[in-house]
């Protein structure tokens, strides 16, 4: 298991201390095995996992790469790639660990490349991933030059890839948390960047979530927010009546104008678009990491620029703005 004494000290040295107070009990709550069923495999697995001692570490190619293939026999490369694939589905990445290259469902690295540009620099700072999956853009922020990552994600099985891939790496001030930003005490104004990549069109109340966000930064602390959105002008929203693109939990696709317009109703300054990119079918596709249906199968065979369901195909759309 990891040891996290070295995130609660982060935490504290920002002010942090409502969340370090309570954050024990809640990984305690998250790791719970009867939580899910297949936790106690999971982990399992991560602790059949040998150290592999290597000096190979690269954070800042499009591949998060770990180890190198001739550190490995063959029978070691075979069965860390069998431990590998039992996290099946694999969907941000690219990964290549000890030359085993991890074709995730996503080009994760295609929106750090948009993103990366355009971002205060992280040297020195204290970062929050909100929705961070299996942590591949926390490592491309600690290559970036992040003092220390912290990912949020619900979703268990992303929590144990991450973890599996910081046992390959080893000590590192980098951790994905099994919980949502609804955890995180309101108010805290901590972090010094805050990411939300992909998570603001699955929340219920996208007001509530761009609040959430602005009381993670402290005072001038900077939001990076990727959402989809669609063409059109101020006020103009998306709203599916049932599925988008085959997902139940679609809400609110908002114009660019209008979405800027919620950042400034929400205390965000210096708001400006600086990305926006039709998401392509080389983007996100299945891949023998990720072998269900991915977004070729959810747009209009007849007429890509189509959803299955006629609405507007993803086009996303990165905005950047300073808590007040």
């Amino acid at each position: 298991m990891i040891d996290y004494q070295l995130l609660y000290k982060a935490l504290s040295d920002a002010k942090a201390d409502a969340w370090v107070k309570i954050l024990p009990q809640q990984l305690e709550q998250g790791f719970d095995p009867s939580k899910h069923g297949n936790l106690a495999e999971w982990q399992a697995l991560i602790d059949s996992v040998p150290q592999l001692p290597t000096a190979q570490r690269m954070l800042d190619a499009d591949a998060v790469q770990i180890g190198a293939s001739d550190e490995l026999s063959a029978a070691e490369k075979s069965r860390l790639e069998d431990q590998l694939r039992a996290l099946h589905p694999w969907r941000k990445g690219p990964y290549n660990l000890f030359g085993i290259y991890i074709d995730t469902e996503w080009r994760s690295d295609w929106k750090w490349n948009r993103v990366k540009n355009h971002i205060a620099p992280l040297e020195h700072r204290l970062v929050l991933d909100v929705g961070c999956g299996n942590g591949y853009h926390c490592w491309r922020m600690l290559g970036a030059g992040a003092k220390t990552v912290v990912g949020i994600d619900p979703m268990l099985l992303n929590v144990m890839q991450f973890q599996l891939i910081r046992k390959l790496y080893g000590e590192a001030p980098v951790y994905v948390l099994p919980m949502g930003i609804e955890n995180i005490p309101y108010g805290l104004k901590a972090f010094d960047t805050v990411f939300s990549m992909g998570v603001l069109y699955h929340r219920r109340s996208p007001i509530d979530h761009l609040m959430e966000l602005r009381d993670c930064l402290r005072s001038g602390g900077e939001l990076v927010l990727e959402t989809l959105i669609i063409d059109g002008g101020l006020g103009q929203v998306l709203m599916p009546e049932d599925r988008y693109a085959k997902m139940r939990n679609v809400w609110f696709l908002p114009s660019c104008d209008t979405l800027v317009s919620w950042l400034k109703r929400c205390g965000f300054k210096n708001i400006r678009v600086v990305d926006v990119t039709v998401t392509s079918i080389e983007e996100q596709r299945s891949t023998e990491w990720m072998t269900f249906n991915s977004l070729q199968s959810f747009l209009d065979p007849e007429n890509p620029q189509l959803t299955c369901e006629g609405l507007p195909a993803p086009k996303r759309a990165v905005v950047i703005g300073n808590a007040a």
